[in-house]
């Protein structure tokens, strides 16, 4: 599935696409094109993705005489860089792999290429396509989520079962069964197990669930799937803040730090280690992980890794959707041909292809998902779950607003130092205050 560092780079480096209003481009610039004679240039920053989608490429030169593709892959790092630049040199691809609107001032709105219908066929990621102006500006690609990943070993060590772990309820008063089955599951030093007498919260040896406090904005392999779970929202999609000053979210908040107190979670500053290195180590029993590590806790040596879903809260169950959407360039010089490849890409056929080429990711498109979870089953890794949350409407879209990055920049130092005992529950009215500055653009 994605890599971490993807994920990161959703939450700190989306595209910056304000940051290309000096292009040379205008809106509708470049000719509307002839479909025909003209090499289509199409980016992404994973270099897994970019495999298993020149696996198309045959099916649809052929389907399409005279239009060629060119896939072009650079690191995650560079990527949104080089855009921005190109943008402003006015020699950016034609179409690109994006992760997250946040303005969309170099992108070609999409209403007039679209056939009647044809976001009808993507079951996730509809909402993240569209701007503030309701227009699609991309077709959807892939989307990732959170589950919870635990040791099956230490789950029956701990006499506990599956079907208690797959079931898991909570709340932000009690933390319900969730927070017994973290308790039972956390072991100090001595053994001594969370519920029982004698145990010390100072000298664990393992810990009943991963990391919850994350200085992160978004939380979404953290904190997310809880405060989601009472019925908080960050008022999406283009919010102009994120109601961080909401009650349920700052009660999910001092549970979240009460649980850290209590022993029963590491801090985010007490290991460099990975979710799934925490897991493998002995360290955690279970962890909130992403979608895109699926495959990578299947892989651990000398331990089976099950997948559960998030805790069933007061509200239900919610996670964070992360949807990768396929845009295209307003300056294209042939957006006839351009389309004609970013349509056939995100085909029921190109999608089930490319997937199943390398399982790295999980298409938008519901045949081609399930297509995918049968071609993982038969090696042994069960994404039924994810599955599960698409079909019960369990996700929720990534909220899109402008500035991300300034988000970021602002945001997280607040969690963090709340986290840290630096701040009260007071901090999260200015948090609140923070992200409208941010989204707004006039953050100090």
């Amino acid at each position: 599935m994605r890599r971490k560092a993807i994920a990161a780079c959703i939450a700190a480096a989306v595209l910056p696409l304000s940051a290309a209003a000096c292009s040379s481009a205008t809106s509708g610039g470049g000719s509307s094109g002839t479909g025909s004679d003209y090499t289509v240039n199409w980016w992404t920053w994973d270099p897994n993705q970019a495999a298993a989608y020149e696996q198309c490429i045959p099916g649809f030169e052929k389907a399409h005489p005279g239009i060629r593709v060119q896939v072009s892959q650079y690191d995650v790092n560079d990527y949104f860089t080089k855009l921005t630049a190109d943008f402003v040199a006015g020699n950016a691809p034609d179409a690109f792999q994006d992760s997250l609107l946040t303005d969309v001032g170099e992108l070609q709105p999409l209403n007039s290429y679209l056939s009647s219908g044809q976001l009808n066929q993507y079951s996730v990621g509809v909402s993240s396509v569209k701007g503030p102006d309701g227009q699609p500006y991309g077709l959807p690609m892939d989307w990732a989520t959170a589950a919870m990943y635990y040791n099956e070993s230490a789950v029956k060590q701990a006499g506990l079962t599956e079907q208690q772990i797959q079931n898991m309820t909570w709340n932000p008063v009690n933390g319900g069964t969730f927070e017994k089955i973290v308790a039972h599951l956390t072991i100090d030093d001595n053994g001594v197990r969370g519920d029982q007498p004698g145990f010390d919260k100072n000298h664990i040896k393992q810990y009943g669930i991963g990391v919850l406090d994350a200085a992160d904005f978004s939380g979404q392999t953290s904190w997310f799937p809880f405060a989601a779970s009472t019925g908080w929202t960050m008022r999406g999609p283009w919010a102009t803040s994120f109601s961080y000053d909401n009650p349920k979210f700052i009660q999910t908040m001092d549970w979240v730090k009460k649980l850290v107190a209590d022993g029963y979670s590491p801090s985010f500053n007490q290991s460099t280690l990975s979710d799934s290195q925490l897991v493998g180590s002995g360290k955690v029993a279970m962890t909130v992980g992403g979608s895109w590590e699926a495959t990578t806790f299947a892989a651990l040596p000398g331990i089976k890794v099950g997948i559960a879903p998030t805790v069933d809260g007061p509200a239900g169950r919610r996670s964070i959707n992360n949807s990768n959407m396929n845009v295209m360039w307003q300056g294209s010089k042939d957006k006839q041909a351009t389309f004609a490849w970013m349509s056939y890409q995100e085909s029921a056929a190109c999608q089930t292809k490319a997937a199943t080429y390398n399982g790295s990711f999980f298409p938008s498109i519901s045949s081609s998902m399930n297509a995918l979870v049968s071609y993982e089953q038969a090696k042994g890794v069960d994404l039924s779950v994810f599955t599960q949350q698409r079909d019960q409407g369990e996700l929720i879209d990534q909220v899109p607003a402008k500035n991300w990055t300034e988000i970021g920049n602002n945001l997280n130092p607040i969690f963090e130092a709340y986290f840290l005992g630096e701040k009260n529950d007071s901090v999260w009215q200015q948090a609140d205050q923070v992200s409208a500055q941010s989204i707004a653009g006039t953050a100090p």
